[in-house]
Order: structure tokens, then sequence, then C-alpha cells
């Protein structure tokens, strides 16, 4: 069973991302299914620290993004925004180049507050980190 309040599309999310973040670092949605969201995300000179390792923020980035849109996706936008109030990440293996996928999953869709757990891997499937978003839910002004 679905968990989106409407079932969004590959174009739509990725019309979304336009002139965002997402679009920047060229984040890229690639799957939806029941109750998890896919993109991927290039290792280049825009997602790399100086010694040339993918960076932190750049991997917090991508969890953010696919954990952000997850929460919005499940509730009514003409009602409620979702905003992130926590974020956590754990990196685990360097990354120099290549591409990243991310795959985010709730851990808790609560009426006040949203749980994501969000996995980064290597085109080998190998973790490169582990993140958990904490969303509030809030009801439009």
């Amino acid at each position: 069973m679905s968990i989106w309040f409407h079932q969004p599309t590959l174009k739509q999310l990725n019309e979304k991302a336009k002139q965002t973040l997402l679009e920047q670092l060229e984040m890229v949605f690639t799957e939806v299914g029941d109750d998890f969201l896919v993109a991927t995300m290039p290792v280049d000179h825009r997602t790399v620290q100086p010694a040339g390792l993918l960076h932190g923020g750049a991997s917090a980035a991508l969890a953010e993004s696919l954990g952000s849109y997850g929460a919005y996706l499940t509730v009514d936008a003409r009602k409620f925004d979702c905003v992130g109030i926590e974020i956590n990440a754990n990196h685990v293996r360097a990354k120099t180049d290549g591409v990243v996928t991310g795959t985010a999953r709730p851990i808790h869709l609560g009426r006040a507050t949203q749980v994501w757990d969000i996995r980064i891997v290597d085109e080998r499937e190998r973790l490169i980190c582990v993140s958990r978003l904490t969303v509030a839910v809030v009801a439009k002004r």
C-alpha cells in the first residue's frame, strides 16, 4: 500500500527540483516506490571537499532532500508544510568519483512529526552514508 497522499511521478519530482539546490548538485529522482524515494547525485567538482572526497555536506544535502520530499508527499500540501528540524549523518566510506544513490524510507509518519531513514550507497551498493531526518508537519497559516 502506498504512503503517498498523491502518487508522484518522476517527471513531477524532477520538475519541482528545478531552480533549487537539487538542480545545482545534479540530484535526480530515479525511482518512486510505494514507501520509498530514490535519487542519484554525481561525485564531482561540485560535491567534493578540497581533498577530493565526497563532502559530508553534499551527502547530508542529498539525504535531507530525499527525506523532505518524502515527507511533503505524504501530506495534503494545501493544508500542511513539512520542515526539517534535525538531521544526522554518519559517513562510513569515502567516495572520490562516480555517482551515489540515496534511498529514503519512513521510520515514523506521525501527525506532527516524521522520521526518515536515508541510506546512500555507491555503484557497488557499498554504504557511503546513513542518515536520519526528523521533519515537523505544521499547518499552513
